[in-house]
Formats: structure tokens, C-alpha cells, sequence
């Protein structure tokens, strides 16, 4: 009884997480330059804020209703770095990169993180001088997670100085700052009434054509493929500056349409002209945008506090051959986007899931939600990384890639950026995608035209 007043019950979001139906952990892959140090990692781990942190350092317990709590427990950091010195592949001559791929494919449907200990794990690939961070997205979301992270790095060119976090993308403050008259107020409301309703009936009947991109009800336990698509960060800031008030957001969701449109033509015989299917995004929902002061997450300020903050919205994608002008996707893109962040869709999808699993509970929330992704086409995502080259240990990082473990999505787009470039990890149903390599080469083709055409576009 003594133990139950002290355990701390989980967030709406973080029973959701946990629950069969959506039980999520992310898997981050940092790659060094050099051999690693197992004891400097060990030491630094130790010493770490994470380990202080009462997420990292309790246990999922449940009570006697099934109810579950965080209990406080000692960190024995040596049960959760898990090191292997021998290759990952049987083929001969296969690259490093492909190597971790595979390995976090099969860690995406057949690795759990264990309940006798708090819900992380690093994995040291000493052959391949790579870490694998894996941590239950119970334990925070992907903004949160990065800022810890970063807490523990240094930039390569001074060491004394921590990696710049500078705030992109969108907060939550960002609605309050519009200039609210009546026209806006007006297409406020009808846009949240619009998206919002299509997201209800998501999560009831409404579901996307099928497409050779389709997942659905239990292809999450089918075996991936994991393949990477690599971006630099100043192609896709030419093609932003090319259309008016564009975003990087704007630019990566143009790439994604034109190479899921350019893939289906490959895939697909029939005619898809018409075809509309859906990604499942993320928005942060912290004042502040973009990623966060560690010291300011671990406070007890409600607006910046750590965990699983954002909202979902639905970004409709339609079947468009190639025209004359790729940089229409991105139009596009953003004529759609500027009206999502209009809505409060974000902010509702957030209420209604804590609604729903305040008063009926997380079976019920964990089961629509399930529906809403099995009724979409693709999940994606785009966390912000540091502006500079930086080190953990001493040890330069060359990049760093995350993914998650599987969804009924088919497919499943994450993005990080680091040091101006940026990676997607493509990461598949093999039986239904055989060949993400190829998908990853139609988004890297796609962002090369659309520069092309941005710097056709500057000189005339």
C-alpha cells in the first residue's frame, strides 16, 4: 500500500501508448566516426539527466484494477546497454548502413522493451560504430526525447557549448498570434468543423481506397524493410524560397505527394487519376515551437512540460502525374497545409482522445484509435535536429535516423535533420512494399527536379 501512494498514474496519451493496440517505441540510430567507448557511454549514461528523470527511472506497474502507474525503482544502467560486437549480416560486402537498417527493421515487429525494468535501452553496435537508442513513447514524445538527447551532446567545434535548439516549426501559440476578424474567425470555424469531422469518421467507417501503398488491420505484425532517403537541408530551402511563404514542412509534404505519386505510377497498371489517400501527422501542441529548453521540460510549468504533447491532423494526398512543373506539388502542399493550420484539428483530435479516454477508457480510445490509422495510408513525421555538427563522448556523430516499431500503416515516413541534411527513414511492409529503396529513390529524384526547377524559376 505504501508503494501504490507514490506510484504516479500515466497520461491519457501514455496509456494509449501502452495499450496492445498501439504499444509504440521509438528506435533512434546514432552513427559516430569512431570506435565506441563502452565505459564513457556507461559513464555518461550514468551521470546523464535522463536517468534522474522520473519517467527513465520507474517502472510500468499496474494496480489491482489494471490500471497503470510509473513506480520509482533504481536504475542498473548495465541491464539496459545491451552491446554487440559481432556483424549483423550474413551477406558479405553489404554496407553499414543497410546493415542497421535491417537490424531496426527486425526490432520494429520483434522487440518489446521489457516491464522488469524502466522502458529504454541503448543497443552498442560495435561493429558498426552505431548506438541504438530505444525508449516506449510512453515516456515522451519525439520533441521531448531529441531535447534530452541533446542535453548529453556537445558541438564538435567548441566543446564547451551544447547544440543549438533553435525554435522551428509550429506551437500552439501560434493560432493567438492571427489577426482574428470575422473572415478569419469564420474560416476558423468552418475548417475545424470540416477536418475535425473527417477525423471522427476516420475513427468509425471512412477509410482510404485501396492502393499498393495500403496497410490495415494487422499488418503491423508483418515483417519490415527499412530503407533511407537523404536530403540536403539547402535543396529543399532553394525550392522553399521558389513559392511564396512556404515552409520546410511545406516543402517535405510537396516531396512525399510527388514520390508517392511517381511510386504508384511504377506499382500501379490502373488508372488513379482521382485517387485521394491520407497521412496521419503529428503537431506539437507547446507554446513554444520547434525543440525545447531540457530544463524548461522537466519543469513543473504546464505549458513546456515534458511528455507526449501534439495533436493529430490528417493530410490528404491526391494522385497527380508529373507535369511540366514539379514545384506545383509543393503549391499544393501548401495551399493545404495553410488551411490545416487554420483549424484547431490539432488541438481537438488532442481534447477528443482525452475525453474519450477519461470516460470511457483506453480500451475504447486505443480501439479508435487504431481504426483511424488502419482507415489511412501513412504515417509521417519531421522532428527538428541540431543546426551544427556534434559529439557524445568525445565521438563525432555522422547521423542520426529514427523510426518506430510497426503500425497498420504500410508505411511509415519519420525525418530528422542534422548539420544541413536530413534523413527519412522509410520504413515498410515488405510483403506489400518489397522495394523502399526505390521509394526513397523517388523522393531523393523528386527534390533534385524541384530545385532544378526552383533555380529555372530565380534566373528568369
Amino acid at each position: 500500500m505504501e508503494n501504490l501512494e507514490r506510484d504516479e498514474p500515466l497520461t491519457p496519451a501514455g496509456r494509449m501508448f501502452v495499450s496492445s493496440e498501439m504499444n509504440q517505441i521509438i528506435n533512434c540510430v546514432i552513427a559516430g566516426e569512431n570506435p565506441i567507448d563502452i565505459e564513457a557511454v556507461r559513464a555518461e549514461v550514468s551521470n546523464s539527466l535522463m536517468v534522474k528523470h522520473p519517467r527513465f527511472c520507474s517502472l510500468l506497474v499496474k494496480d489491482s484494477s489494471g490500471r497503470e502507474h510509473w513506480r520509482r525503482t533504481v536504475v542498473d544502467v548495465d541491464r539496459h546497454l545491451i552491446v554487440r560486437h559481432d556483424t549483423l549480416s550474413d551477406i558479405p560486402l553489404v554496407s553499414d548502413e543497410v546493415a542497421v537498417n535491417e537490424y531496426l527493421a527486425d526490432l520494429s515487429v520483434s522487440s518489446p522493451l521489457g516491464t522488469d525494468k524502466p522502458l529504454w535501452e541503448i543497443h552498442l553496435l560495435m561493429a558498426y560504430n552505431s548506438a541504438v537508442f530505444r525508449v516506449h513513447h510512453a515516456l515522451g514524445d519525439g520533441i521531448s526525447l531529441m531535447s534530452m538527447f541533446l542535453s548529453c551532446c556537445r558541438r564538435a567545434d567548441d566543446p564547451a557549448m551544447r547544440p543549438t535548439i533553435g525554435g522551428v516549426g509550429a506551437g500552439a501559440s501560434a493560432m493567438l498570434e492571427r489577426s482574428w476578424d470575422f473572415w478569419t474567425l469564420l474560416k476558423v470555424a468552418w475548417y475545424t468543423f470540416v477536418y475535425v469531422l473527417d477525423f471522427i469518421l476516420r475513427g468509425l467507417w471512412l477509410k482510404d481506397r485501396s492502393t499498393p501503398l495500403s496497410g490495415g488491420d494487422g499488418v503491423e505484425l508483418w515483417p519490415r524493410k527499412l530503407a533511407t532517403a537523404r536530403f540536403q537541408l539547402d535543396d529543399m530551402k532553394t525550392v522553399k524560397r521558389a513559392v511564396a511563404d512556404a515552409t520546410i514542412n511545406d516543402v517535405l509534404f510537396g516531396v512525399v505527394s510527388s514520390g508517392l505519386s511517381r511510386y504508384l505510377d511504377i506499382r500501379s497498371p490502373k488508372a488513379l487519376q482521382g485517387l485521394r489517400f491520407t497521412g496521419v501527422a503529428m503537431v506539437n501542441l507547446r507554446p513554444q515551437p520547434g525543440l525545447q529548453d531540457i530544463s524548461k521540460l522537466m519543469s513543473s510549468d504546464l505549458g513546456t512540460q515534458w511528455g507526449n504533447k501534439f495533436g493529430m491532423i490528417l493530410l490528404p494526398v491526391h494522385y497527380h502525374k508529373g507535369g511540366s512543373n514539379p514545384l506545383e506539388f509543393v503549391k499544393r502542399a501548401k495551399a493545404m497545409i495553410d488551411k490545416k493550420k487554420l483549424s484547431l484539428e490539432a488541438i481537438c483530435s488532442y481534447k477528443i482522445g482525452d475525453f474519450i479516454m477519461s470516460f470511457f477508457g483506453t480500451k475504447v480510445a486505443s480501439i479508435l484509435n487504431y481504426r483511424i490509422v488502419c482507415n489511412t495510408t501513412f504515417t509521417i513525421s519531421n522532428i527538428v535536429g541540431p543546426r551544427e555538427e556534434i559529439t557524445i563522448v568525445g565521438n563525432p556523430i555522422k547521423y542520426m535516423r529514427v523510426s518506430s516499431t510497426s503500425l497498420p500503416h504500410a508505411i511509415t515516413l519519420h525525418m530528422v535533420s542534422y548539420a544541413g541534411r536530413a534523413d527519412m527513414q522509410i520504413l515498410v511492409a515488405k510483403d506489400i512494399i518489397p522495394d523502399p529503396g526505390v521509394l526513397a529513390k523517388c523522393f531523393e529524384d523528386v527534390l533534385l527536379e524541384m530545385k532544378e526547377a526552383a533555380e529555372a524559376a530565380s534566373r528568369t
